[in-house]
Formats: C-alpha cells, structure tokens, sequence
C-alpha cells in the first residue's frame, strides 16, 4: 500500500499522525533558541603578546618570530600570518576547514607554552584565542549618573557590574571608557640618578613592597586563627612614605623624594558617549549556550531595578543596540509571511475552484507541514536565526506553489469523474 492509498483508505490514522506531529512540533519551537547568526567558528586562531615599551623590530625578533616557528609545524595549518607593532605581537593561524577549532586552540596552546621560556622576561603571557560569530555582545548601553566620573567608574566596577554579571544567561560585562583610578609613580631621573637609583630598583621594591603574605596559624584550646601579614599599600600617603634605599649619611630615601606619586586617572584609551552625552559604555556577552532573547529579557528587567536601588545617584541606562530586537523581528517576519500566505492560497482556493472544503484543507496542512520542520530544528541542535528563518520563507513559498497545483489536480480529477 502507497503512502497516498494509505491517507484516503486511512484518513484517521494520518490525522493522529499529524496531531502528534504537530504537538511536538509546537513543544520544539518552543525549546529553540533565537540567535543572529548560527554558530559559526571558522578554523582561525589568533595569538596575541604584549611586550610593553617595545619597538616593532624588537618585538619581530624576540616574541613574533619565536611563537610563529612554533606553531607553523601544526597540523592541518593552511597558512600562519604575523605581525609586529609597537608593545604588541600578532600570530593568526588558519587551518583547513575540516580542522576541529577546539583541538586546534589545545595543540596551538601546548606548542606556545613550549616556548614561552624563550621569551623576553618583560613580556606578558600570550593569549590565545579563538574567532567565534556568537561571542559578539548582546547589549550595548551607556550609564549616567549625577557622580564624579571617576566615582561613578568605581560604582560601576564594584557593585553594578557584579550585579548583571550574575545574572542567568550572562557569561562576560565589559566596561567601555569611564575615569578609571589609576596611581602614577612619575619618577624624577635627575634625582634618581643623584642618589645612585635605577629605574628597574624601584620598581621591583615598589611590587615587592605591595603584597598580603599568609604568615600561619594560632591555635587554641576549641579555636584557630590564620595569621597573614597585610603589606598592600592602603594609601597615597602610604606609598609615598616608602623606604626605597638609604642615603650615604644613614638616612632613608623615601619614594617621595624621587618621584611625584599621584591618586588619578588612567589614560584615556577609549571614549563612551550615548547620544552625545559621555557615559560610561556596558558590554553585555551572553553564555555560548543561553538564548540571546531570553538573556537580553532578563538583563533589561534588571536595569530598572538597578536605576531605583541607585536612585540617589540619578543612575540611569540607555540600550544603544540590541542584538535581539532584530532576531526577533525576523522571526515575527516569517509568522506573518506564513499567515499571509495561508491567507492568499485560502482566497485563490476559494476564487477559482469555488470550494470552501479546499480552502479549508489548505489552512490546515500548511502550518501542519511547517510545524513538523521544529522537530527536526530541536533534534539537531539548531535555532532559530537567520539562516534558518530564510531557509522557513523559501519553504513557505514552495508549500504554497505546491499546495495549489496538488488541490487543482485533485478538484480536476473529481470534476471528471475519474475518482
């Protein structure tokens, strides 16, 4: 027996069928993930050094050169790229399509941090990355508040940001721009050089100086104390007064009479500004398996909450960008391209064979036929994003070509008799 012989001989089976179909379609549609993109890792790996005060020919020879020999032998590399600029190293590797990217960053890992020793002592440990479309953030916002930037900086960093990093579904919050307090030691090299200084001298007792050692412990009778010693710097005043060497009378040099130590501000490196006022700039990055909607859902429930628990501030957020407004509306786009075609194929249905019965029928199986398609979406691990919406409104368009010729065909074969 066909499977057509099946349906008319069988029309209460194929509506079970369809009505299973069409449950755990709806089940799955509801399980699926909005995203802008699928996941897409392309097999690229990109190594980054910081040498700090380097020059490029410096960098090229002693941090570039050495991690690019190191891992061209990879395999399946298809080509190494590097470049040198001033403080910083550059290493990209490509491989072959058919590499695996999670494999790839290990054997890249494990080959850098076999010549890691043979780096300058100066230079910092390489980073190794990964190039991933879905890492892109969500959010994008400014804050603004009432306070001094450079408070207003410390805010954020202390307590507004641990409270969206957690969260459900927030896997990173990265603060752009803002007045963030930095301690500058601007050393005088007159008088460093006076008292018989380097520069490399103080720096290392100004580090040396500036750590919590744990020291033991004290135990009692039913009780036990850690003891750790606290030698961070707790002020300005603190470091200033610090013992850097001792002068050829027996006297102390302290930090304050070589150099000018400063409670400001770092550098500015990047400028935050939403609709052109300056703000402080929020990055929010979701986690590789939460849902994009959800996670910005969740986040903008929060930001009220936050603005009135900092009222006294006059905190307040402004959403520049949201990654899943546009996912949404395409998703909303393929309902509303799937109603109207349901609607239009109903209409012609109606006007040229005069049959409300057929109309009816294509009301009914074209929806059918796209909700069993969620089924699969759900078992393979696919969301909904824009790939797999446009490839939903193709489908739209053949289920509607195919759907009238199927129930003309049928009408004609009924008007003459043969069935």
């Amino acid at each position: 027996m066909t499977l057509t012989e099946l349906a008319i001989k069988r029309p209460s089976l194929i509506v079970v069928i369809f009505s299973v179909f069409a449950v755990l379609g709806l089940f799955s549609f509801g399980q699926l993930k909005y995203e802008l993109l699928p996941k897409i890792s392309p097999p690229l790996v990109t190594i980054t050094t910081i040498y700090p005060g380097a020059a490029p020919t410096e960098v090229q020879t002693s941090v570039t050169k050495i991690i690019e020999d190191a891992v061209s032998g990879l395999d399946k590399v298809s080509s190494v790229a590097a470049s040198s600029a001033e403080g910083v190293s550059f290493v990209s590797i490509e491989f072959v399509q058919s590499a695996n990217v999670n494999i790839a960053l290990q054997d890249a890992q494990r080959k850098v941090n076999e010549v890691v020793s043979k780096l300058p002592s100066g230079a910092k440990a390489p980073t190794i990355s990964k190039f991933a479309i879905d890492e892109r953030p969500i959010l994008r916002m400014g804050a603004t508040s009432s306070l001094s930037s450079r408070e207003f900086y410390q805010l954020l960093k202390n307590r507004v940001q641990p409270e969206l990093s957690k969260l459900d579904g927030v896997a990173q919050v990265t603060l752009v721009g803002g007045d963030e307090r930095e301690i500058k030691v601007n050393i005088d090299a007159l008088k460093l050089r006076s008292y018989g200084l380097s520069l490399l001298q103080v720096t290392q007792l100004i580090k040396s100086s500036n750590l919590d050692f744990p020291t033991g412990k004290v135990k009692e009778d039913e009780t036990q104390y850690v003891v750790r010693l606290a030698g961070k710097f707790n002020s300005v005043e603190s470091l200033r007064g610090l013992v850097v060497a001792q002068s050829r009378q027996g006297g102390d040099i302290k930090l304050s009479d070589i150099a000018e130590v400063q409670d400001g501000q770092r550098d500015y490196e990047t400028l935050s500004r939403i609709n052109g006022i300056t703000s402080v700039g929020i990055l929010i990055q979701k986690q590789n398996d939460a849902n994009s909607v959800d996670v910005s859902k969740v986040v903008r429930a929060s930001l009220p909450v936050l603005e009135k628990k900092f009222s006294g501030i006059d905190l307040k957020f402004d959403v520049a960008q949201d990654g899943s407004t546009f996912t949404l509306d395409a998703a909303n786009g393929v309902k509303k391209d799937l109603a109207l075609a349901i609607l239009l194929v109903a209409i012609v249905m109606l006007a040229f064979l005069h049959s409300i019965r057929n109309s009816i029928i294509v009301m009914i199986a074209i929806p059918a036929s796209m909700i069993s398609t969620f089924i699969a979406m759900y078992i393979f691990d696919m969301s909904l994003n824009l790939m797999t919406l446009l490839g939903l409104s193709l489908v739209v368009g053949i289920l509607v070509d195919d759907s009238i010729v199927v129930l003309e065909n049928i009408y004609r074969y009924l008007v003459s008799g043969a069935i």
